[in-house]
């Protein structure tokens, strides 16, 4: 008994195998990427853990300071809040 081809007759070869094993990997690349994906997305958006804000001011002081910018409170009431702010440290 004679076979021409590795196993099964005449195929592709060494590179048949090669070419298969390449879209094999490809093929389950995309089913766990889209597994991922699936769960991120049924998983729903991510909430940031609480800590200090990443945006506008931190501190009090400069709380004081944008609103008395904005014209929200005037210069007496700025200067008693902020004295009353660092009586407080």
């Amino acid at each position: 008994m004679m076979y021409d081809g590795w196993m099964w007759g005449n195929g592709w070869g060494w590179p048949g195998w090669i070419l298969m094993t390449g879209f094999m990997v490809v093929f389950w690349a995309a089913v766990i990427i889209g597994i991922v994906l699936a769960v991120r997305y049924l998983a729903g958006p991510r909430h940031p853990s609480p800590g200090p804000p990443t945006h506008g001011p931190s501190r009090p002081e400069a709380i004081l300071a944008e609103r008395f910018a904005r014209g929200e409170i005037d210069e007496d009431e700025y200067r008693r809040r902020m004295t009353a702010l660092r009586e407080h440290r």
